[in-house]
């Protein structure tokens, strides 16, 4: 693990990769999205013979099988069952209070101009679940619930097919325990089809015979996801483009010592074995709690099942950091602009307001980022790669629209505003602008 101090941050982060777009990947990805969008379902089932486990006949998954899938991990996990029935109340009641923060308005600007605002969902949202090394079924509640409490009419999810042609049983089983939190019991509004990768996203972006084009897409996936989403994107919306995962973790380890140092080294392998790609940081305030820190990680990492995957995130990326003070670790972090970022700190709430850039934050050093991830009700679907410097995680927000009205009659202030526009249209050289506004004086 890297140990560097906070006066060589600057050029060590000029130097830090980012994600560089590969040209082969954009070129394999615009290859599939355009024969996806020629040949239809086709070509789906022809990328699912060539990268998936299995191509199946047909594409759309009954609702039975993820009721039937939900009720098989009843009997076999109830545990696990219970779990996710308490992470998706937590993340429905969280959804309906991001909800509560977009409302209709109404007001009359001046006499005679009246205007407004409208919140409207989109009508059809699509949802990525990835497959892969680790499949993330928990992903369906954090992309499902928000679309559904938005008031999306369809929420179309696509996962690639296992060798018995459906998504992954607990993948299944999260869709039908999400529809029964949000009170959906049939597919009235819920579809599911077994399709990865960036056929999936194509499917969604362009329509097929099966698949019914959306307004939006959400979710995580591979490079090959992302790249799908990147090019389709204005043709169709999408939350953002996300990359590996990353943390910051802000620790002073005033108060616990070795404890300390026990948490903050599971925080950041929790990160580090999402992906070899994944970037696991701390900033800390001196080098013997940085390298004790590190021989924690040593330690810990030995009795990883994912030791593999997160001894080759800490090697490529990740990273501890010696701050001299409190103001240089701010700035370090809004640089840094992680997905998630931790404060164990003591005064934590003199921190909160100075640091502006990040997906999720994670106050005190009981709140772990994994709660986050699962079941605290906070979305896990965030921006990567310091995209957390101008926007926010996935929610409700991003399956709604807000668009304004105009609503005139006579009076002064109509009429102040009508010859406001004609002026201006015709200074501008656009005359019908100018004649549109004067033919109602």
């Amino acid at each position: 693990m890297k140990i560097i101090k906070g006066d060589e941050f600057d050029k060590y982060w000029r130097n830090e990769r980012r994600r560089n777009e590969d040209p082969a990947v954009e070129k394999a990805v615009r290859s599939i999205i355009d024969e996806v969008r020629s040949k239809g379902d086709a070509a789906v089932k022809k990328f699912a013979a060539k990268f998936d486990k299995s191509s199946p006949q047909k594409l759309e998954v009954p609702f039975e099988a993820a009721q039937k899938a939900l009720g098989e991990l009843r009997r076999s996990s109830p545990e696990l069952v219970q779990s996710l029935e308490l992470a998706a109340k937590n993340i429905l009641r969280f959804s309906r209070k991001q909800k509560e923060q977009f409302s209709d308005f109404e007001f009359e600007m001046a006499d005679g101009l009246v205007t407004g605002q409208k919140v409207i969902p989109v009508t059809k949202a699509g949802i990525y679940i990835p497959g892969g090394r680790f499949p993330l079924f928990s992903s369906v509640l954090m992309c499902m619930i928000p679309a559904l409490c938005a008031g999306v009419e369809e929420v179309i999810l696509t996962s690639p097919p296992g060798e018995n042609g459906l998504p992954d049983n607990k993948t299944l089983a999260a869709i039908a325990a999400a529809a029964e939190t949000c009170g959906v019991s049939d597919n009235e509004r819920i579809r599911i089809f077994s399709i990865g990768g960036a056929q999936a996203v194509a499917a969604l972006a362009y329509g097929t015979e099966s698949v019914p084009r959306v307004d939006i897409i959400a979710g995580p996936g591979s490079k090959y996801v992302a790249e799908a989403k990147r090019i389709v994107f204005g043709e169709v919306g999408i939350d953002f483009i996300a990359g590996p995962s990353d943390i910051l973790v802000i620790s002073d380890g005033a108060e616990g010592g070795e404890e300390y140092a026990e948490i903050v080294a599971a925080d950041m392998l929790a990160q580090a074995e999402h992906d070899p790609e994944a970037r696991a940081r701390a900033l800390v305030p001196n080098r013997g709690y940085a390298d004790k820190i590190n021989a924690v990680l040593e330690r810990r990492i030995l009795a990883l099942p994912t030791k593999k995957i997160a001894r080759a995130s800490l090697n490529s990326g990740s990273l501890i950091i010696v701050y001299k003070t409190k103001e240089e670790a701010v700035r370090i972090a809004n640089t840094i602009a992680p997905e998630h970022l931790e404060l164990h700190i003591t005064g934590a709430d003199s921190w909160v307001p100075l640091l502006k850039n990040y997906g999720s934050l994670f106050i005190g050093s009981l709140s772990a980022e994994a709660l986050g991830d699962y079941s605290a009700g906070l979305n896990h679907t965030l921006p990567t790669e310091t995209s957390a410097r101008y926007t926010g995680g996935l929610g409700v927000r991003q399956f709604l629209k807000t668009v304004t009205t105009l609503n005139c009659a006579p009076g002064e202030g109509f009429e102040s505003a009508r010859n406001a526009a004609e002026i201006i249209g015709r200074a501008e050289g656009l005359e019908g602008h100018a004649q549109s506004a004067a033919i109602r004086k």
